[in-house]
């Protein structure tokens, strides 16, 4: 693919695979909000950072950071020190919570906009992959509606691409198929 062994394993496991947990996706709508004018290998090879600095990314721990967090998170070498991106995390913590306190599911919300299950693209070349979809746009005007920051329809996209909600995978790729048979309604 493109030679690095830390992204090829992403591909090959990760990349693509229906995640229909709201704890997960709301720690990859993070991730993807964090890599804005980076490139993801950036993010990749930072999750672990990541994680510990957010606290595994959970979000009732998250919603109460204060000051203090955010000067420890503006000082954490190992992650992007973006104060923008960093309050956008904080309060996408307290907006996951507040859904979810007001019974809505992150999963449940983000799935319906594509259907419930996976988009199954056909692409053979890079050449055919967007950079974002009606769906995308969709969904992205569906997060900002709710408060969500950093989650324009390009971001949207490569989290919708990362989570599985479309398979973009070429047809050529051993992992386009292997994606397809995970893309049942949850």
């Amino acid at each position: 693919m493109n030679g690095d062994p830390f992204y090829e394993a992403y591909h090959d496991h990760e990349w693509g695979v229906p995640e229909w947990d709201s704890r997960a996706l709301w720690e990859k709508l993070v991730l993807d909000g964090f890599q804005a004018g980076l490139s993801w290998i950036t993010i990749l090879r930072k999750r672990e950072a990541f994680r510990a600095a957010f606290a595994g990314f959970d979000p009732e721990k998250v919603a109460r950071f204060g000051e203090a967090d955010r000067a420890r998170l503006m000082a954490d070498a190992g992650i992007i020190r973006s104060n923008g991106k960093i309050d956008a995390a904080i309060s996408g913590a307290r907006i996951y919570l507040d859904m979810r306190e007001r019974g809505e599911d992150l999963s449940t919300f983000l799935w319906d906009i594509v259907g419930g299950a996976p988009i199954q693209n056909t692409w053979e070349t890079g050449a055919q992959v967007p950079a974002q979809t009606p769906p995308a746009v969709d969904m992205a005007k569906a997060l900002k509606a709710k408060g969500f920051k950093f989650c324009g329809p390009v971001i949207v996209y490569a989290f919708m691409q990362a989570t599985g909600m479309v398979n973009d995978h070429f047809v050529t790729c051993f992992r386009h198929e292997e994606c397809r048979a995970l893309g049942h309604k949850h």
